[in-house]
């Protein structure tokens, strides 16, 4: 007997469930969390309300699986990118970039969920992201920096402005996509590699003019 399509019978909770994701993932990337109504969800997955309910509790249980599950892939595409220990510096800024630029290339609903999270709700998903990151480029920044004579306390300093400088990057990409990825990814790393590359021990700020 063939099987029949998912539209012609009646889901298995998993499949269920993994409907009512994707649906809301797209809800709430367009809308954001207060914008998107449960009444909305049900009407796109073609459920009633309370199947929402049973699976997730309601609009915010349903927000956090889609949050989780977006935190989840970016993180693991990042950890794989930053802990290469054959990469040099200017590799691993490369190898970064792509990396969270491919994700928002493939997934650009995920990311404007994660950002949205970050930013209208207080949410730390994008922020864990970062931190976590920073942390492991710290530790392949910090030999450099000694072996080139740095204060080692700047690491955490460089480490959080290169994220920024990715991530802010990245998000305003989403707006401009004229730029191509390949574009974007040397520009930065143009900008923060030459910017590294001729880094100053001692580059006190110009006094204010009198």
């Amino acid at each position: 007997m063939t099987e029949q399509p998912l539209s012609r019978r009646r889901m298995t909770a998993a499949e269920r469930r993994d409907q009512l994701i994707g649906v809301a993932r797209a809800c709430f990337a367009e809308k954001g969390l207060e914008g998107t109504s449960i009444e909305e969800i049900a009407a796109r997955a073609g459920v009633s309300k309370p199947i929402i309910y049973e699976h997730f509790g309601g609009k915010e249980g349903l927000y956090a699986v889609v949050v989780d599950r977006e935190v989840t892939t970016l993180l693991h595409a990042l950890r794989e990118a930053v802990t290469n220990p054959a990469a040099g510096s200017r590799r691993l800024l490369e190898i970064a970039s792509l990396a969270l630029l491919d994700y928002v290339e493939a997934c650009p609903e995920g990311f404007q969920i994660i950002m949205r999270d970050s930013s209208e709700t207080g949410g730390s998903g994008f922020a864990s992201i970062l931190n976590d990151v920073i942390v492991r480029v710290e530790g392949l920044l910090i030999p450099k920096f000694t072996e080139l004579g740095f204060d080692p306390k700047l690491v955490p300093l460089i480490a959080q402005a290169l994220a920024g400088l990715v991530a802010m990057t990245a998000q305003w990409w989403l707006d401009n996509p004229e730029f191509t990825k390949i574009e974007v990814a040397s520009t930065l790393v143009n900008l923060a590699w030459n910017g590294m590359h001729h880094l100053a021990r001692d580059f006190p700020l110009t006094p204010p003019l009198t």
